[in-house]
């Protein structure tokens, strides 16, 4: 199925970012502000609740969770989840799934080209950087910020040319898979992240460990 491939383009949160070690705090942090101003009695969601909104940008996150929020606490709040994640990242919380950095670097040596794409921040990315030896494997970044925070699909469009083809996305939600479908390009979906099996059922291949791709690439 995969054969002709020749350009991978990651996901990061849920992908290869075991992300909810540092949302999840950084979500309850907001939380505490929004009940210290009034907008929020109690913790409302489990812990699994709250990484369905992981892979989600600002906006659609608030439009699931609080829609009825004024702009600018959500603003704030979305602000305090920003900077809680950026500094959980600095102080060494953050992890990637196990066997992440050893997959890279098989399906760099074996000549893939390895694109990062996410619905993510500038700083986000950097910080990312600072954590992880991604220079070492990828060759190139594309934020969904650095795009104006255009649907992924769009970004991706926006840059396939740029990479030989076959090309091929890997991801954890809905969006990962219809910007490949959108795009025609071939589709892997993560069962392991943050969305659910049901988001996933057009991929072309369904892996449980980013190990797996090992098996196929």
């Amino acid at each position: 199925m995969f054969q002709k491939i020749k350009t991978l383009f990651f996901d990061y949160d849920g992908t290869i970012h075991f992300s909810e070690k540092i949302y999840i705090p950084a979500f309850r942090k907001a939380q505490e502000f929004l009940m210290e101003t009034g907008h929020l009695k109690e913790k409302d969601l489990s812990d699994g609740e709250v990484t369905q909104f992981l892979g989600l940008i600002r906006e659609e996150m608030w439009e699931t969770y609080m829609p009825e929020l004024p702009t600018d606490i959500q603003n704030r709040a979305g602000s305090i989840i920003g900077r809680e994640m950026e500094e959980l990242i600095r102080r060494g919380y953050a992890e990637l799934y196990p066997g992440t950095l050893e997959t890279l670097g098989y399906l760099k040596n074996k000549g893939y080209r390895l694109v990062f794409i996410s619905n993510c921040g500038d700083n986000y990315l950097k910080n990312a950087q600072k954590a992880f030896p991604l220079g070492e494997f990828f060759e190139d970044y594309f934020t969904a910020e650095a795009f104006g925070y255009i649907p992924k699909h769009q970004i991706l469009g926006k840059v396939l040319d740029r990479f030989p083809e076959e090309h091929l996305i890997i991801g954890d939600r809905k969006k990962d898979m219809d910007a490949g479908i959108k795009n025609q390009i071939k589709t892997i979906g993560c069962t392991y992240g943050y969305g659910t099996k049901e988001e996933l059922k057009e991929a072309d291949l369904l892996i449980d460990d980013i190990r797996e791709l090992r098996d196929h690439l």
